[in-house]
């Protein structure tokens, strides 16, 4: 599956990697039963309220069938944000030199090009040309993958 084929698409990837990462977190917790914040809780009562016999706390069959809908796509989503995030980390500590490594993992973490510019010393030109090769190895590893990948399945079909 083919999730960074292009420059822009593996650009707006490197972007999102904090929120991508931060939303991972989220789905994990509200998917694997970890504790949520229940928003349906209500408050405490008092007096004729509090004394009046109150309905069913369960949920309906309708409600239920909707949160697993919702469910399943918190699921999908997760496993594409998974994938995502996979393709990025794999390629932390994997460039020739150890500036590109450097401005690789700023860029994940979300630094300006001047923030990391200023800290290794060089220009923002030098960094946004980093950058650019970051982005260009990746789409290249990425799509010499996926012509792997259509290999064997033709190799796989046509047996």
């Amino acid at each position: 599956m083919l999730l960074a084929d292009t420059t822009n698409k593996v650009n707006e990837m490197i972007k999102d990697y904090m929120m991508m990462k931060k939303e991972i977190a989220r789905l994990e917790q509200i998917i694997f039963g970890y504790s949520v914040p229940m928003i349906n809780w209500g408050v405490a009562q008092y007096g004729m309220d509090a004394a009046m016999p109150k309905c069913s706390s369960g949920k309906s069959k309708a409600e239920l069938k909707q949160m697993d809908l919702r469910e399943r796509r918190q699921h999908s989503r997760l496993l594409i944000l998974r994938s995502k995030v996979m393709i990025l980390e794999s390629y932390t500590d994997s460039f020739s030199d150890l500036p590109t490594n450097i401005i690789y993992d700023r860029l994940l973490d979300g630094w300006t090009y001047r923030a990391i510019a200023e800290e290794l010393s060089v220009s923002v030109t030098y960094v946004k040309d980093r950058k650019h090769h970051i982005m260009d190895v990746i789409v290249s590893a990425q799509k010499a993958q996926n012509a792997q990948n259509a290999q064997k399945d033709h190799f796989l079909h046509a047996q």
